[in-house]
C-alpha cells in the first residue's frame, strides 16, 4: 500500500508540474516584453487554467502530510530554502497575477508583471533545486532528523534549478502557441523553437553535473534510470520541436509536459526502495515504507482519495474542453 500512494504522490506533484508550470512559463514571458497589449493577450489566454492548476500542489500536500508525515517533517527541516522560495514565488505569481489588473495605470500593472515574472523564476528555481536535492541525498543524522542546509547549495542543485527553469519557459512558450489568435502563435511559436535547444543544453549540463557528482553517484540506487529518463527528457524536447515546426502545437504541449513530469519520475525511481538517501550515515537513510504512515491510516486516507483524483481529472478535461481552442476578441478577461 506503501508503493501505492508513492507513486500517487508522484503522480499529483508531476502533475502539479506539468499544469502549473505553463502558469509560471507564461509568467517567464512576461519579461520578453511585448508592450501592454501581448501581456494582456498571454494572461487571457491563461486565465481559465490559472487558479485550477494549483489545485494539484494543494492535493499533492495533503497526500505528503496525510501519508507520509516523516518524509514531510525532514523535507520541510532539511530543505525549507528550496520549499520556501519555491512557496514565495507561488504566491507571488498569484498576486501578481490577481491584482495587476486593479489598476488602469498600465506602470503600475507593469510592476505587478514583474512580480509575476520574478515569482515564476522562484517557483521554478525552488521546485528544481528541491528535486535535486532528493537525487543527491541529504545528510540525515542516525537520530533521524536533516542537519544544516548547505546540501542545497551544490553545483548539480544550481544546474538542475536552471534546467527547470528553461523547461518551464519552454512549456509556457508552447501553451501560448496553442492558445494566442495564429498570427501571434506564429511570433510565440519561433519563440519556443528557439527555447528548445536552451532546455536541451540545461538539461545536458545538469546530467553532465550529475554524473561527475560524487554525492549523485552514491545516492542513486537505479543507476539505469538515472540514465535512462534524461534521455527520454531529451527526446520529448525533440519531439516538441519537431512538432512545432510542423504547426502541431497540442502534440509539442503533450511533449513538454512530459518532459516536465519526467524529473519526478526520476527522482521516485533512482532513488527506490528510498525517498530520503542520508549522504552522511547510510543506515540513516529513509525508505518508502518507513516513511509512510500506519496501514490502518492509508487504508482510511484511501477513502478521501478514491473519489478525489476522478474528480480533479475530470474538472481538468471540462476546463480544456470548455475553454479549448484559440483566443480571440470575444475571449472573457479573467486578470
Amino acid at each position: 500500500m506503501d508503493l501505492a500512494w508513492y507513486a500517487l504522490l508522484g503522480l499529483f506533484f508531476g502533475a502539479y508540474l506539468v499544469l502549473a508550470g505553463y502558469d509560471y512559463g507564461v509568467g517567464l514571458l512576461l519579461a520578453r516584453g511585448g508592450g501592454p497589449a501581448g501581456r494582456r493577450a498571454a494572461l487571457t489566454a491563461l486565465g481559465p487554467f490559472f487558479l485550477g492548476n494549483e489545485v494539484w500542489l494543494v492535493a499533492a500536500v495533503g497526500i505528503l502530510f496525510g501519508a507520509f508525515p516523516v518524509l514531510e517533517g525532514e523535507l520541510l527541516s532539511g530543505c525549507y530554502p528550496a520549499v520556501a522560495g519555491a512557496l514565495a514565488g507561488v504566491v507571488l505569481v498569484t498576486a501578481g497575477v490577481q491584482l495587476r489588473s486593479r489598476h488602469t495605470d498600465e506602470r503600475i500593472r507593469a510592476r505587478w508583471d514583474r512580480v509575476v515574472v520574478v515569482g515564476s523564476v522562484l517557483a521554478a528555481l525552488g521546485w528544481g533545486v528541491l528535486l535535486a536535492a532528493l537525487l543527491q541525498g541529504v545528510p540525515r543524522e542516525a537520530d533521524g532528523h536533516v542537519v544544516g542546509v548547505s546540501h542545497l547549495a551544490t553545483p548539480f542543485a544550481a544546474a538542475a534549478g536552471l534546467a527547470m527553469v528553461a523547461l518551464i519557459a519552454v512549456h509556457g512558450a508552447t501553451f501560448l502557441t496553442l492558445r494566442l489568435p495564429a498570427a501571434d502563435a506564429a511570433v510565440v511559436g519561433r519563440s519556443a523553437r528557439r527555447l528548445v535547444p536552451v532546455a536541451l543544453t540545461a538539461v545536458a549540463l545538469a546530467t553532465v553535473v550529475g554524473l561527475l557528482s560524487t554525492r549523485v553517484r552514491d545516492a542513486v540506487q537505479q543507476p539505469a534510470v538515472a540514465v535512462l529518463l534524461p534521455v527520454l527528457l531529451a527526446a520529448a524536447l525533440l519531439v516538441a520541436r519537431a512538432a512545432l515546426a510542423r504547426g502541431r502545437p497540442g502534440w509539442a504541449l503533450v511533449a513538454t509536459g512530459a518532459a516536465l513530469a519526467l524529473p519526478v519520475a526520476l527522482v521516485g525511481a533512482a532513488v527506490w526502495p528510498y525517498v530520503l538517501v542520508s549522504t552522511t550515515d547510510p543506515g540513516a537513510s529513509l525508505t518508502v515504507a518507513d516513511a509512510a504512515a500506519s496501514a490502518p491510516t492509508l487504508r482510511l486516507l484511501g477513502w478521501v482519495a478514491l473519489p478525489l483524483l476522478p474528480a480533479l481529472l475530470g474538472f481538468q478535461a471540462m476546463c480544456w474542453w470548455v475553454f479549448r481552442g484559440r483566443t480571440d476578441g470575444r475571449a472573457p478577461v479573467y486578470w
